[in-house]
């Protein structure tokens, strides 16, 4: 195994004491004003912001750097329709014979059902896919490490990528995804993750109003 160059670290940047403060609280305020929607406009977003926002997921960290994961972002309508309609059938399935009454339940607040028409509207989709392995050239398995941490580390740098440039996006996992596999020709070694619906919140969009929990009952300071 070839050992990695080492560098240095010419790409950090110090603040100085008295603006870290600010900086941190910049920040803040801009996550808080995070929302996922149901409501999407169709308006065009263009391809470049969503490689913007894969490149930035892409450096994420990750175990032994094997960068265990494989963004495919699709536009495509007749793709979005195929996902929309094996997404439903999959609801269809969970709403009426899989999900259990507490979780119809928990559901039931947010007003979900079966249907989801965002999945055809928005202009973009991001689905992450996570790749247990890599599959080398002559077919056999290098293991990868850490590959839910992985790309859970790097599907939220996608989602704060993407509230910044001015978006909205909903996290939606369908379960089970299976079927994302074949309508976008994914190998063996990957599994979806998530599907990210991105675009612009329909002119109409309405939230629910829900608290996030306070720093106390999130943290401890020892």
């Amino acid at each position: 195994m070839t050992e990695p160059d080492f560098i240095p670290l010419s790409s950090y940047t110090e603040y100085p004491p008295d603006e870290i403060k600010h900086h941190s609280t910049l920040f803040l305020n801009n996550a808080q004003r995070r929302r996922s929607v149901r409501d999407f406009s169709d308006r065009h977003v263009p391809k470049e912001v969503i490689q913007n926002c894969i490149l930035a997921a892409g450096s994420a960290p990750s175990g032994a750097n094997r960068q265990p994961w494989h963004f495919v972002a699709v536009s495509d309508t007749d793709t979005k329709r195929q996902i929309r309609l094996a997404a439903e059938n999959v609801e269809q399935a969970l709403y009426n014979k899989r999900a259990s009454k507490q979780w119809l339940n928990a559901l039931a607040r947010f007003k979900t059902d079966p249907d989801k028409p965002f999945l055809q509207i928005a202009p973009w989709l991001i689905v992450i896919f996570a790749q247990k392995y890599k599959l080398l050239a002559d077919r056999t398995k290098e293991l990868n490490y850490y590959v839910n941490e992985s790309a859970g580390i790097a599907a939220g740098i996608l989602i704060t990528a993407i509230h910044n440039a001015g978006l909205v996006c909903l996290p939606y996992t369908p379960s089970p995804m299976g079927f994302l596999n074949k309508i976008l020709t994914r190998p063996e070694n990957e599994r979806p993750f998530m599907v990210l619906v991105v675009g612009y919140p329909a002119d109409d969009v309405t939230v629910p109003n829900l608290p996030k929990k306070t720093l106390r009952q999130i943290s401890t300071f020892v």
